[in-house]
C-alpha cells in the first residue's frame, strides 16, 4: 500500500510539468500556472500554484519502487525553479494573489511557504539568499494577517511553517507561534473536529491534523498531539466503510484524504494507523476520489509522497467501524449502524446522508432541488434547518429551502472587480474576502418553499425516508423542474464537487410528480432501504 500510494502520485507528474514553463531563459521560468505564461488567458500568476515545487522535490527525493523522477537533476531544477518563481511573483510584503488581483491570500500563501520550506530543505536551498529573503517575507507577512473566516487548515499550515521558521531562528517567531498556535486550538470542539466555517468537515480535517503533526515533529514543546488525539478520535467515527470520508453533508462537503499526518501520528497512536489502513481501502483508483483538476491536484500529491516517507512499519490493519449510534450535537452529524446498513448524515445540512450497504454505498442523497422560473435552484441541503425530532430510531429536520448560491463572473463583474481592486481594494482584501464569503460561501437567502425530512429505521432494520415540500409564498407554476440527486453542493468550495465514482449514481427526475399537484399542496414521497443480500 506504500508504494501503491506513492506511484499514485508519481503518476500525476507529468500533469505539473505540463503546468510549468520549463525554459530558463524565459520571464516566466519556474512559473505553475499555464493559463498566465502560456495560453495569456490570467493576467496574473496564481500563487497558489507554486505549490507544485514541492511534489517535485518529493519526487526527486525519494526512491519509490519504479520511480522515474528519482536524482534526475532537471527535476530538482524545476523544483528549485518553482521556488524562485514564488519569490519574484510575491508582493512586497510577501504575500500572493489565488484568484483574483490583489486577493493576498492567506491559504495560498500558507501553502506554498510550506511547499517552498520543505523543497529548500530536500534540495538544500535554506541558505540562498533569495530564497531566504523570501520565506522571511512571507512568514513574517502569515505571522501577523489574520484572515476573515475560520478555516482551521489554513490556520494549521500557518502553526507548520512557523515552527518550521523557529527552527532557524528561535528568538525571532517564537512569540508569533505561541499566539498562531493558541488561536488554532481555540477552534477545536470538545468534540475533536476543528472547525470550517462553523462546522466540522472530515475530509479537511485530514490536512489539520497533517499540519498540525509536521509541527509537533519540529517542535514537540507545543504539546500538540493531545489536540491531535482527539481529532483522530472524531475522524475514526466519521470514515466509511469503503475508506472515503466525508461528502455533502459536512460543512464544506469535500471528500479529501492527506495521509501523511496519521503517518506521522502513528509513531505515538496506534490508532492512527488503523484509521490510516481503514482509509487506505479507497485505493486502488476504481473507488477513490479524483482531485486532478490541474489548480488543486498538487495538495493530495505531497501529502502522498509524505505519507511514503514517514510510513510506519508495524501496522494494525484497519480499524473495526464503530457499532450502534454516535451523533455529534455540536458539528450536526449522525452516524448509526443497524444490521448491514451504516448511515451518515449531517442535520445542518437538510438531512443530506450517505448510505452503505456493508462496504457498497447504496445511497447518496442531498434532498430535493427545484429549478424556479427565472434561473434560481431551491435547494434543501444549505443552512437553514432546524431540528423537530432526534431519538435514537428517528431523526427529522424541517425549515426553509435556501437558494443555492450560482453566481458567475461575467465580463462587466470581471473588469469591476479589478478596477475596485487596482484601485480602493488592494489597501482592504480582507473587507473583499468577507463579502464573497458571504456571496459564495456563508449567507444564505431563504427560498419560496418549505421542507421536512424525516429518516427512520424501523422494527425490521429498514431505513424509511420521508420528504416533503410545501410552497411558502409561491406555487408550484413556479417550478420548471424538480429532482434528487446524491452530490449536489450550492457553495463555492475549491475542494467540492470532484469527480468520484460513486457520482454514476442517476440523477432522480420528480418534474412530472410536482407538476400536477394543486398550487398549495404538499409534496410527499416515502422511500424504504434494506440490506440487499446476495
Amino acid at each position: 500500500m506504500r508504494d501503491r500510494l506513492a506511484a499514485e502520485a508519481l503518476a500525476h507528474v507529468p500533469q505539473l510539468l505540463i503546468q510549468q514553463d520549463r525554459t530558463p531563459v524565459s520571464r516566466t521560468y519556474g512559473c505553475f500556472d499555464r493559463l498566465y505564461w502560456h495560453t495569456r488567458a490570467a493576467d496574473f500568476p496564481c500563487g497558489m500554484s507554486q505549490e507544485y515545487a514541492l511534489p517535485l522535490a518529493l519526487a526527486f527525493a525519494l526512491p519509490v519502487p519504479g520511480n522515474p523522477y528519482f536524482r534526475q537533476p532537471e527535476i530538482a531544477r524545476w523544483a528549485e525553479a518553482g521556488v524562485r518563481f514564488a519569490a519574484r511573483s510575491a508582493h512586497r510584503d510577501g504575500s500572493c494573489d489565488d484568484y483574483y488581483p490583489f486577493e493576498r491570500a492567506a491559504g495560498a500563501a500558507a501553502f506554498t511557504l510550506f511547499a517552498a520550506l520543505e523543497t529548500a530543505d530536500i534540495l538544500g536551498l535554506g541558505a540562498d539568499p533569495e530564497i531566504a529573503r523570501f520565506l522571511d517575507r512571507r512568514a513574517s507577512w502569515l505571522a501577523r494577517y489574520r484572515e476573515s473566516g475560520r478555516l482551521s487548515n489554513h490556520e494549521a499550515l500557518v502553526v507548520a511553517c512557523l515552527a518550521r521558521m523557529s527552527r532557524r531562528d528561535p528568538a525571532r517567531w517564537d512569540g508569533a507561534l505561541a499566539a498562531r498556535v493558541k488561536r488554532l486550538l481555540s477552534w477545536q470542539s470538545a468534540e475533536g473536529w476543528f472547525e470550517e466555517y462553523g462546522g466540522a468537515d472530515p475530509g479537511y480535517l485530514t490536512l489539520t491534523i497533517g499540519m498540525m503533526a509536521l509541527a509537533d515533529r519540529d517542535r514537540p514543546d507545543l504539546g500538540l498531539r493531545p489536540a491531535i488525539d482527539r481529532a483522530i478520535d472524531f475522524l475514526a467515527a466519521m470514515v466509511h466503510p469503503d475508506g472515503t470520508l466525508g461528502g455533502e453533508y459536512a460543512s464544506r462537503a469535500t471528500v479529501n484524504f492527506f495521509p501523511h499526518g496519521l503517518e506521522l501520528a502513528g509513531a505515538w497512536n496506534r490508532r492512527a494507523l488503523g484509521l490510516a489502513d481503514r482509509l487506505y481501502l479507497r485505493f486502488p483508483l476504481a473507488t477513490a476520489p479524483s482531485h486532478a483538476d490541474d489548480r488543486i491536484v498538487g495538495h493530495h500529491l505531497w501529502s502522498q509522497l509524505l505519507a511514503w516517507r514517514e510510513w510506519q512499519g508495524a501496522r494494525p490493519g484497519p480499524l473495526p467501524l464503530a457499532e450502534g449510534l454516535t451523533d455529534f450535537p455540536a458539528a450536526r452529524l449522525r452516524v448509526q449502524q443497524q444490521g448491514g446498513l451504516r448511515l451518515y448524515a449531517g442535520w445542518s445540512r437538510g438531512l443530506a446522508f450517505r448510505l452503505f450497504d456493508g462496504e457498497r454505498l447504496l445511497l447518496a442523497d442531498t434532498g430535493p432541488a427545484l429549478r424556479l422560473r427565472g434561473r434560481k435552484v431551491a435547494v434543501t441541503h444549505l443552512e437553514g434547518g432546524a431540528v423537530v425530532e432526534r431519538g435514537r430510531s428517528v431523526l427529522e429536520v424541517e425549515g426553509p429551502m435556501q437558494l443555492a448560491k450560482s453566481a458567475l463572473l461575467s465580463p462587466g463583474k470581471s473588469i469591476l472587480l479589478r478596477a475596485f481592486m487596482l484601485s480602493f481594494g488592494r489597501f482592504f482584501p480582507n473587507l473583499v474576502r468577507r463579502l464573497l464569503q458571504a456571496l459564495l460561501v456563508t449567507g444564505a437567502k431563504a427560498a419560496p418553499f418549505r421542507f421536512r425530512r424525516r429518516i427512520e429505521w424501523l422494527a425490521d432494520g429498514a431505513l424509511e425516508v420521508t420528504d416533503e415540500i410545501a410552497p411558502a409564498g409561491a406555487g408550484w407554476a413556479e417550478v420548471e423542474e424538480a429532482g434528487r440527486g446524491g452530490f449536489q453542493v450550492s457553495m463555492t468550495t475549491v475542494m467540492a464537487r470532484v469527480w468520484e465514482p460513486a457520482q454514476l449514481q442517476p440523477w432522480e427526475d420528480l418534474t412530472a410528480s410536482v407538476r400536477k399537484l394543486e398550487p398549495g399542496a404538499t409534496w410527499r414521497a416515502v422511500r424504504r432501504f434494506a440490506p440487499q443480500r446476495p
